[in-house]
């Protein structure tokens, strides 16, 4: 195939046939296509787009570049949830073993942190011993007697996605909207779902902050779902201030497991709910929300969620006494209170500064290879419209040693700020997308 036609093609507003997304992909996965080439498709791309047929053979060839789970014979429904990034958002750790404890089947696939938001893959890591990288076979086997699996993108699945995802980030192509749904459908559509519950956050804190591009990404998903046979909903929800308390990998650990003990921050807890609820009625173990949500309620207050945890733990090579004894993840060798420097209304904690903070401490990544410091983060107590005094706690500092700690004082200085009085912050859940269009979100 010749690639530089089809890069002038899409540049001048041309569109590309399935067959040569197939073609392109699979010799792009092979190395035959050279990364620059790909470079230069994404950024056409990103300026001009890609119509829905455009976008469903992308995602086609895509997926069909590697293997996928055969899941066909699991009883229940196979229901993943993706979120677009945040910081603080440990969802993904409390919702899984909750929804497989109340009867649906979670094949969930992760992701590292990189830029300014955690990944769930990094967080799950810190418990000592825990492996995400599972193959499908080992992945199935474990679906299979537990429900859930909670693992990485193998190198069976998606190659082609894999490699184009690196290059996206190297060639500030991340934000095209076709490339992200592509790219998020192809790795779900392989893990063989029956649903897809997608988190699209919004606010300063997201990498769409804009309402209206959430909007257009999370039609385009539900679209593009549909067009193969994935219902998908998603939910909107802020990203303009972190969420829960706990920033950083074993400190949200941490507060993940005291969610599934009913002891989590309630915003954390309103979030996990609002999608549980959505993955329970595509799996068919609910019959409306109210049900959905007594159902979740019931898991955690039994200590059936977070035994469910403790089994996916030990079941992946980890340590399941840390769901007892959370001291067991690893410990920052310095600890310090953030206190706040005059009286006031918290008027903003800004994710995208808390997030680069905890980059700054070592416990997030600028670059794919960069190792990671799980101990250090930050705990978070104050919330926009608190009234504070000077000298309160507004915070908490882990860090390695007492220059992590002096970093952390900067980087809270700049993402905390106390002011006279304070705009009202976005409201946690916004809006619910599916086929039947947009709806606002409505209070429980």
């Amino acid at each position: 195939m010749e690639a530089r036609a089809l890069i002038e093609r899409k540049r001048d507003g041309g569109r590309i046939a399935p067959a040569e997304w197939r073609l392109l992909m699979q010799q792009y996965a092979a190395g035959a296509v050279p990364d620059y080439q790909m470079a230069a498709l994404a950024m056409a791309i990103f300026f001009v787009g890609l119509d829905r047929e455009e976008l469903g053979g992308l995602t086609d060839a895509m997926l069909q570049s590697g293997a996928t789970l055969d899941l066909d014979h699991l009883r229940g429904g196979r229901v993943d949830k993706h979120s677009t990034g945040g910081v603080g958002d440990k969802v993904s750790l409390v919702l899984a073993p909750l929804v497989a404890a109340c009867g649906v089947n979670v094949p969930m696939m992760s992701g590292r942190g990189l830029g300014h938001t955690g990944g769930t893959l990094d967080k799950l890591e810190s418990i000592p011993g825990f492996r995400t990288d599972l193959t499908l076979a080992a992945a199935t086997r474990q679906l299979e007697t537990l429900g859930c699996a909670l693992i990485g993108q193998t190198r069976e699945i998606a190659p082609a996605d894999r490699k184009l995802y690196a290059l996206r980030d190297a060639t500030s192509t991340v934000e095209s909207i076709p490339l992200i749904a592509a790219s998020i459908m192809s790795k779900k559509l392989a893990e063989g779902l029956t649903g897809l519950v997608l988190d699209v956050k919004r606010g300063s804190g997201a990498f769409l902050p804009e309402l209206d591009r959430g909007l257009e990404l999370a039609q385009t998903m539900v679209s593009l779902g549909a067009d193969h046979g994935c219902p998908v909903v998603a939910l909107l929800t802020a990203m303009d201030r972190p969420l829960g308390r706990a920033c950083g990998n074993a400190l949200e650990v941490e507060e993940s497991i005291m969610a599934l003990r009913g002891e989590g921050p309630p915003d954390l807890m309103a979030v996990t709910y609002a999608l549980g609820a959505e993955m329970l009625l595509l799996g068919g173990a609910a019959a409306d929300r109210d049900e959905a949500r007594r159902r979740m309620e019931v898991a955690i207050s039994s200590g059936k969620a977070a035994e469910r945890f403790q089994q996916i733990i030990e079941a992946q090579g980890g340590n399941p006494a840390v769901v007892d004894d959370p001291s067991i993840l690893p410990q920052a060798a310095e600890v310090e209170l953030f206190v706040a420097t005059r009286a006031g209304v918290v008027a903003q904690v800004e994710p995208r500064a808390v997030g680069r903070g905890i980059t700054a401490l070592g416990g997030g990544r600028t670059r794919v290879e960069d190792q990671v410091d799980a101990s250090v983060g930050f705990v978070i107590t104050a919330r926009p419209g608190d009234v504070v005094r000077a000298g309160e706690p507004l915070a908490t500092i882990f860090a390695a040693d007492a220059t992590g700690i002096q970093r952390g004082r900067e980087a809270l200085a700049g993402a905390i700020r106390v002011a006279d009085d304070a705009e009202p912050p976005l409201p946690l859940i916004s809006h619910r997308v599916t086929e039947a269009g947009v709806q606002l979100w409505e209070l429980d």
